[in-house]
């Protein structure tokens, strides 16, 4: 279990859901270790400057992370967390590893328009 204050997608029906009725979504699946803590603490504090995107967190162990463990973006892929980045339904970007909270900022910024900061 991931311990965020992010909403969580836990099996593959709320992932298939997430991605139906959300135009904007980001999707961050990892585990608790030092590489991927940092970008949920990133993504918790950029969140309410980006209310039109939806922002989880996905266990990579748990049954849900099977679709984006499958996805081509991520096939090359070595370190957690993958961070993908979904626009009506498609990738739009996939990331690897940490990341600073500029790094994610400007990469939402490129995806899904300016935030409200």
């Amino acid at each position: 279990m991931l311990r965020t204050k992010l909403a969580h997608l836990d099996d593959p029906n709320e992932m298939k859901k997430a991605l139906e009725e959300n135009e904007n979504v980001m999707v961050c699946c990892g585990r608790m270790g030092p590489m991927c803590i940092p970008v949920y603490v990133a993504m918790e504090q950029l969140q309410p400057l980006y209310p039109h995107v939806k922002l989880y967190d996905q266990d990579f162990d748990g049954p849900a992370a099977g679709y984006i463990r499958r996805l081509p973006e991520c096939a090359r892929f070595m370190g957690l967390p993958f961070t993908i980045y979904f626009k009506n339904g498609k990738v739009a970007a996939a990331t690897t590893s940490i990341q600073s909270k500029k790094q994610v900022a400007d990469l939402l910024d490129q995806v899904y328009g300016a935030s409200t900061r």
